[in-house]
């Protein structure tokens, strides 16, 4: 006898009693009602002489009308000798493979899989550009990994060495070569990693040397300035209309020609006020077997320091940094900071002279040699490896003496600067 079709009104007046049962549709499609409540649309079948039973859903989920055509579906694939089960076996196995055709799938994936081994900053940069430029709202990153072709990296690398014009998230409308060597570096690594991982046969990426598609950039920005630019820079940092700390920040990187990311990190339990010392440990310098750095404080830094402190006030963060991050204290300054500083004075970005924070050391260096400073002692005080480096580890007060005077004599010459006759040209 033909089953009575169900009624919407029956599915939801049905309560749950002592024992499960069945509430029966027509098509040996019918809805399990369970002690606890639940209901689940079910439907019996036979295939190669064997009854079984596929669970289509629950209600209200899945309702009345939805469950009669998923079971339509379903004997349309029974009709074909097809279990409905291994059908849902191979749909997963095909999301999954899906999941991995694409190289902005496997770029995510990478990411994930080495991002323990990274700093924060380096993190922010590869989800940052890669998301840019390979990410899911992307042509590149949409590809499928496995048909990614040397001529398609190269023209995604093109396109963000030589830009014309600024798009998306972009800030400038220049090319950036040195962005695109970072992107090429990163592909080439989401490739490796496809190829471990099964998803890809080969690296289009190892087909392409950097300068078959990125014209590097001319390093400008380790260049020495001469006695005027330095004069003309000091002068521009006086009258810095920024923050007041980030132009303390240029003049200490002035005074002390440290490393920038030292000066970053620096924090005040580092500052001896009484020997005016600051003593950088091992751990932060690009050297670290050389052991700490001792940077002799000269009069006028100082007073910078000082100045810097009554700026930062007595509540300070934890870490106690002498420059921290203005949006988030608990980190110190950012990384562009300076240089950003730097550009919007003139003396950093496109048409200008090219001198970012780093050349402060080469300025130093120059000038001192220029004024007879011995050079065993300028190279001692710019941290440079020793090529010894059992020697270096116990040197931190290596010609101690010489560097204090011969950095108060850099902080005169510096002042003397802005008297000379020809100080702004």
């Amino acid at each position: 006898m033909a089953s009575t079709p169900l009624t919407q009104g029956q599915i939801k007046a049905a309560k749950p009693e002592g024992k499960p049962y069945k509430l029966t549709d027509t098509h040996r499609l019918y809805l399990l009602v369970t002690v606890a409540g639940r209901k689940y649309w079910k439907w019996n079948f036979r295939l190669d002489g064997k009854d079984s039973t596929y669970t289509i859903g629950t209600f209200p989920e899945v309702g009345l009308a939805e469950a009669r055509e998923k079971r339509i579906a379903l004997s349309k694939l029974v009709d074909q000798g097809i279990h409905p089960v291994e059908y849902d076996k191979e749909l997963l196995q095909k999301a999954k493979a899906e999941k991995f055709a694409t190289f902005c799938s496997n770029a995510d994936d990478w990411i994930q899989s080495a991002k323990k081994n990274w700093s924060p900053y380096y993190l922010k940069q590869v989800e940052t550009f890669l998301q840019r430029y390979a990410g899911p709202n992307t042509e590149f990153g949409q590809r499928p990994i496995k048909q990614i072709t040397a001529p398609e990296v190269a023209k995604l690398l093109r396109g963000i060495a030589f830009r014309g014009k600024a798009s998306g998230s972009e800030r400038k409308s220049g090319g950036a070569p040195s962005v695109a060597i970072m992107v090429r570096q990163w592909c080439s690594a989401v490739f490796r990693y496809a190829i471990a991982m099964g998803h890809a046969d080969r690296n289009p990426v190892a087909d392409l040397k950097t300068s078959d598609v990125i014209v590097r950039p001319k390093v400008k920005n380790n260049r020495a300035l001469n006695r005027d630019e330095l004069a003309k820079l000091l002068l521009a940092i006086r009258a810095f209309t920024g923050h007041r700390q980030t132009a303390i920040a240029m003049e200490l990187l002035m005074r002390t020609f440290v490393r920038t990311a030292e000066l970053r990190g620096a924090i005040w339990t580092e500052v001896d006020w009484k020997q005016s010392e600051w003593t950088i440990p091992a751990s932060r310098m690009k050297i670290k077997d050389a052991g700490d750095h001792v940077v002799p404080l000269s009069k006028q830094c100082i007073a910078l320091l000082r100045k810097l402190k009554e700026i930062n006030g007595t509540a300070m963060e934890t870490p106690a940094w002498l420059f921290p991050n203005l949006r988030d204290p608990q980190r110190c300054m950012s990384a562009t900071t300076i240089n950003r500083a730097l550009e919007r004075m003139g003396f950093n970005g496109k048409d200008s002279i090219g001198f970012s924070a780093h050349g402060f050391r080469g300025t130093a260096s120059t000038l001192l040699h220029e004024e007879g400073e011995r050079p065993e002692v300028i190279e001692v005080q710019l941290a440079h490896k020793d090529g010894n480096s059992v020697k270096a580890a116990y040197n931190k007060a290596k010609y101690l003496a010489d560097r204090r005077a011969m950095m108060q004599k850099w902080s005169d010459y510096i002042d003397g600067l802005l008297s000379a006759p020809n100080q702004a040209g």
